[in-house]
């Protein structure tokens, strides 16, 4: 400054004219600052005192627990046998590092830099699309309420896992209808159950004839669906501090059992039909289309892109936490226990098919119906069943529990970070806010435990799983990479990592992620099937009506966020819209400030093209 006034006093007329110039520009930098910090200043406050990940290795397993989840044991070895078996590891992992890795890097990068939630990062990163944020946290919160209904009847099945035979094993039961029970896979005669099929349907659900018929209350499912949410509290109530300690377990000692069941299942006779079955490839399925929308749908269901919960997870991370290596550990985590879960339940199902000299294609099956009815009829014929039962089905708990743990901390994230102080005002505490987000979830889930709760299980999956997550994605690639753009998201992660991301990551954030997410959407709603439960019962309409209500709730945060902004914001209709898509990250908000030259590339990218 003071050589600055020197020339000025000693220069020429243009010298003059410089200076002034540089003055306004200076002032103009100060004020848009002052503007980005005034935006901030309550972000700020909360970043001083938000609490981190203990340790790298919490935050990896806890990602690596939310991606691995029941979907692993039960959707994809189904769909990669049903997609040209080992044909379809081609398309898969041609997905897995096209939109899988790209995306998952995304939300990392979004939620670590901004150090907030998914509703306040993206509110952040495009105001426009701030709806979408909010919208990850209603499906997600919707997601949770039923999910932990297969905690509930895993734990079901874990107690009379102890008996001194398997329940489910023989039809001599009070709840089996001995005219129709078979105490193996009746294969082709439609009019006979299984013994482990009439166990989940009538002893487990007392399942009714329909939607229409909510039946009461199954008492047994209501005391265990508390014991599962209370679990569930107790691992999550203290954040990531104590969700932290919890993922050392329920991350890593699922992978024991499924190699114990590895390789007591290859031993068994029939399981090389079973594992040949899963990968023969059928080169032809490659032809066509819904394979590589399969194929695209699996890594964007199982990885947990869209739900909110990895910006959450990764909102707790240091600034200059290694992302980048964590992507690549998730996702091929994730991808490794689905095709090493692919062996473990196929060759338990050609074992099953050689016992009862049946075709492995009449046994395999999707779903609750593969871990709750297949593969308990599996343990019933196996050596030492007692041993092998109760230990799948702890495994099962694990599984779902990481996931459960994630999907609720979006909600606790979002609480905190938008009404903080207000809600610690009523709960005092935060351990409280973390009860009442149980208490409401448990209330919520009650539907789903009545004796026709199975019908409303299915609807809600389907609509919110479905029908919803697609829309959520799209609306979310768009804000990030087309909106905020791919110039500024590239200097966010350089910032944090010291270099810039390679040119995969930035082609593919460009326009090959997009694109496949926009084709997966197309397909979605162009091969659109209304929800069914089995082979034969269909929907009311009234039903199909409640799952579209259920559906639109998700995602009409979207359009409102969008009308709230340009409503709220000053100006002509345009200077509405050009300032609803200017992204108000500021870089004095992040708690370890990057260095000088990376502030001026993020100023560089701020900038029209």
């Amino acid at each position: 400054m003071g050589v600055g006034a020197d020339n000025k006093a000693e220069g020429t007329s243009n010298d003059s004219k410089f200076a002034l110039q540089q003055l306004e520009e200076k002032e103009e930098v100060e004020l848009s600052n002052a503007e980005a910090m005034r935006l901030t200043k309550d972000d700020q406050q909360s970043e001083e005192t938000r609490e981190t990940w203990g340790r790298r290795l919490e935050f990896v397993l806890a990602s690596v627990g939310y991606a691995v989840g029941l979907g692993n044991v039960w959707r994809f070895p189904y769909l990669c046998y049903r997609s040209g078996g080992g044909a379809f590891l081609i398309p898969y992992l041609l997905m897995l590092f096209l939109c899988g890795i790209p995306l998952l890097l995304m939300e990392f990068t979004v939620g670590q830099y901004t150090r907030l939630g998914p509703v306040h990062s993206l509110a952040k990163i495009c105001p426009l699309f701030k709806g979408v944020g909010l919208a990850t946290v209603v499906i997600s919160y919707v997601l949770c309420t039923y999910y932990n209904v297969l905690m509930t009847w895993a734990l079901y099945y874990l107690l009379h896992s102890f008996s001194s035979s398997l329940p489910w094993q023989s039809c001599n039961n009070t709840w089996n209808a001995v005219g129709n029970c078979s105490t193996g896979f009746p294969g082709n005669a439609t009019h006979l159950k299984s013994a482990s099929q009439q166990f989940f349907d009538h002893k487990v659900l007392e399942m009714t004839t329909g939607i229409e018929s909510a039946g009461g209350i199954r008492w047994e499912l209501f005391g265990l669906l508390v014991l599962a949410w209370t679990v569930v509290y107790f691992c999550i109530f203290k954040g990531v501090k104590s969700t932290g300690k919890v993922v050392y377990f329920t991350a890593t000692f699922p992978y024991f059992i499924l190699f114990a069941l590895l390789i007591n299942n290859v031993q068994l006779p029939g399981a090389k039909d079973g594992i040949l079955f899963f990968l023969m490839p059928n080169w032809s399925k490659l032809l066509e289309v819904q394979v590589w929308v399969n194929a695209a749908a699996q890594i964007f269901n199982s990885i947990g892109i869209s739900f909110g919960s990895m910006i959450s997870m990764a909102s707790y991370n240091k600034f200059n936490n290694n992302i980048l290596r964590d992507t690549y550990i998730v996702c091929l985590a994730n991808s490794a226990t689905s095709i090493v879960a692919g062996f473990v339940i196929f060759s338990a199902i050609g074992y099953m098919a050689h016992i009862h000299n049946l075709p492995v294609d009449d046994i395999a099956t999707d779903g609750p119906g593969l871990v709750f009815v297949v593969y308990p009829e599996v343990f019933s014929t196996m050596p030492v069943s007692q041993l092998w039962a109760p230990l799948f089905f702890i495994m099962l708990l694990c599984l779902g529990l990481d996931s459960q743990f994630a999907m609720v901390e979006v909600a606790v994230t979002f609480i905190v970070d938008g009404f903080g102080k207000k809600v610690l005002q009523v709960f005092k505490r935060k351990e409280l806010i973390v009860l009442a987000v149980c208490s409401v979830g448990f209330l919520l889930g009650i539907p789903h435990i009545t004796r026709g709760g199975i019908y409303v299980f299915q609807l809600m999956d389907h609509y919110t799983a479905v029908v919803s997550l697609m829309f959520l994605a799209f609306f979310e690639v768009l804000a990030i990479t087309l909106i905020f753009g791919v110039r500024r998201l590239s200097v966010m992660l350089e910032q944090m990592l010291g270099k810039k991301p390679n040119l995969f990551f930035r082609v593919c954030w460009q326009f090959l992620s997009p694109m496949l997410v926009l084709g997966i959407l197309i397909s979605s709603i162009v091969q659109y099937t209304p929800a069914r439960y089995g082979k034969s019962y269909t929907y009311p309409l009234w039903a199909e009506v409640v799952g579209w209500f259920i559906s639109l709730f998700s995602i009409i945060w979207i359009p409102l966020g969008a009308l709230h902004e340009l409503w709220t914001t000053e100006g002509s209709l345009l200077q509405r819209l050009k300032k609803s898509i200017t992204p108000t990250v500021d870089l004095e908000s992040v708690s370890e400030k990057p260095s000088g030259e990376s502030v001026a590339l993020f100023a560089a990218a701020q900038t029209p093209a």
